[in-house]
C-alpha cells in the first residue's frame, strides 16, 4: 500500500537566499521533497547562495521504499526537466541581471534520480557546475557534458565502484569535462538524506556536504 506525505507549497520551487546571488539548483531523489532539503537549501543559502528546491513529484513524497520507487517509476522525464529548466531560469533570472550586469551563475546539485537529472541538464547546457549524490548517465545517454562536474557515490550502491560508473567516469575524461570523483566507504545511494535516519550516514553526509559546497564555490562565486 502506498505510503504518501502532502508537502508544502506542492509544485511550486522553495527559495531560500537572496536573488542576485549565484545560484544552486537542489533536486530530490526518488523520495521526493522532503524536510531536510530545507536545511540543506538553508545552510547554502548561509554560504551566499540564492538556492532554488524545485518539486518534481508534484506535491508528493514519502518516507517508505516501495513508494519511492513508485514515484520513480511514475515520473515523467519530460515534465521534470522542464521543471528543472524552469528552477535554473529563476535561478538566473533572480539575479536581477540589467542590460549592464551579467545573469548569476548556475550549479545543480542533484541526489540519486536528480543527480541523474542534473547531469542530463548539464548536458543541455543548462548549468554552470554540477553535483551528483549517487547519480551518472549510462553509455546510451552519454553526450558531450560542457561544465565541472563533482561525483559524490556510494560503495554499496547503483553509482558507486561499478563497471558503469567507472566508464562513465572515463567518458567524462575523454570529453575534457573537468571531473572530480568521490566514493564514501560503506554508503548506500541514499547516504545523504537526513530526513531518512535509517539511511543517513553522518559522517559521510557532512564530508559530502563540505566537499560540494566547496566546488560550488569554486565554480559559480567570480
Amino acid at each position: 500500500m502506498s505510503a504518501f506525505i502532502d508537502i508544502p507549497s506542492p509544485g511550486w520551487p522553495l527559495t531560500f537566499g537572496t536573488p542576485g546571488s549565484p545560484c544552486v539548483v537542489i533536486v530530490h531523489d526518488r523520495f521526493g521533497r522532503l524536510p531536510y532539503l530545507e536545511s540543506y537549501a538553508t545552510a547554502l543559502a548561509n554560504r551566499g547562495f540564492f538556492v532554488v528546491v524545485p518539486d518534481l513529484f508534484n506535491g508528493l513524497a514519502t518516507i517508505d521504499g516501495p513508494s519511492a520507487d513508485e514515484l520513480h517509476d511514475g515520473m515523467d522525464l519530460g515534465f521534470a526537466l522542464a521543471t528543472l529548466d524552469d528552477a535554473i531560469e529563476l535561478g538566473r533570472g533572480g539575479s536581477a541581471a540589467t542590460s549592464t550586469s551579467a545573469a548569476a551563475k548556475v550549479g545543480i546539485l542533484g541526489f540519486e534520480v536528480g543527480g541523474w537529472l542534473g547531469l542530463q541538464a548539464g548536458q543541455a547546457g543548462s548549468a554552470d557546475a554540477v553535483v551528483s549524490y549517487a547519480g551518472g548517465l549510462a553509455e546510451s545517454e552519454s553526450g558531450i557534458l560542457p561544465c565541472p562536474v563533482l561525483l559524490n557515490y556510494s560503495d554499496l550502491g547503483t553509482w558507486g565502484t561499478g563497471i558503469e560508473a567507472d566508464q562513465f567516469v572515463s567518458r567524462l575524461k575523454e570529453m575534457g569535462t573537468p571531473v572530480t570523483r568521490h566514493t564514501y566507504v560503506g554508503t548506500n545511494d541514499i547516504f545523504a538524506n537526513a530526513t531518512l535516519i535509517e539511511r543517513l550516514d553522518k559522517n559521510a553526509a557532512a564530508l559530502a556536504f563540505a566537499r560540494s559546497t566547496n566546488f560550488l564555490q569554486e565554480q559559480l562565486v567570480d
